[in-house]
């Protein structure tokens, strides 16, 4: 439980912008900050691998993430999560458009990075060096930080809250 100073210290740091007390993780690239990149340890022989991240523009253009690189794979690809005719599937999304004021999050289940030809198998605590390609703010230079097997969110951020009419164990007939 936190007691109130360092509440107090986390609600003073949100609203002021400077990120939680914990590193923040954090790139600045022109008008854009990429937040918590982050990415799944694998099992071995996999050959692909996925790549979460935030980015706002703080600018008053829109910019576009085009593509980027990752050390451990051959290719990067940025992939989207649709549902055609009730199956969920992945399909390259290409280029996508980060307005002014707006906040992209790749995350898993939509819209995400696949790193693709893994050439190592990323292991919880490993840090995956790599690139994001901007068409305004140019190349930026991250490291993923690798979480957990089957992780939904980076570590020390706020776990994804269910949907409305999905609160976890709540079953209704």
């Amino acid at each position: 439980m936190l007691n109130t100073i360092s509440r107090s210290l986390i609600i003073t740091a949100a609203l002021f912008g400077m990120g939680s007390v914990a590193s923040s993780h954090e790139y600045k690239a022109g008008d854009l900050t990429i937040q918590h990149p982050w990415s799944r340890a694998t099992p071995p022989g996999a050959k692909v691998g996925g790549g979460y991240l935030t980015i706002t523009n703080n600018g008053s253009s829109a910019d576009r993430l085009v593509g980027g690189s990752a050390e451990i794979s051959t290719r990067f690809e940025i992939h989207d999560m649709a549902v055609e005719n009730g199956i969920m599937k992945m399909r390259p999304a290409g280029p996508i458009e980060i307005t002014p004021g707006a906040t992209l999050s790749l995350a898993p289940g939509g819209k995400h990075i696949m790193m693709v030809g893994l050439t190592q198998t990323p292991k919880e605590g490993d840090t995956i060096a790599g690139t994001l390609v901007f068409e305004k703010a140019g190349t930026v230079k991250v490291e993923f930080k690798v979480e957990a097997l089957g992780a939904s969110a980076p570590a020390g951020a706020a776990a994804p809250v269910p949907a409305h009419g999905e609160a976890a164990g709540s079953h209704h007939h």
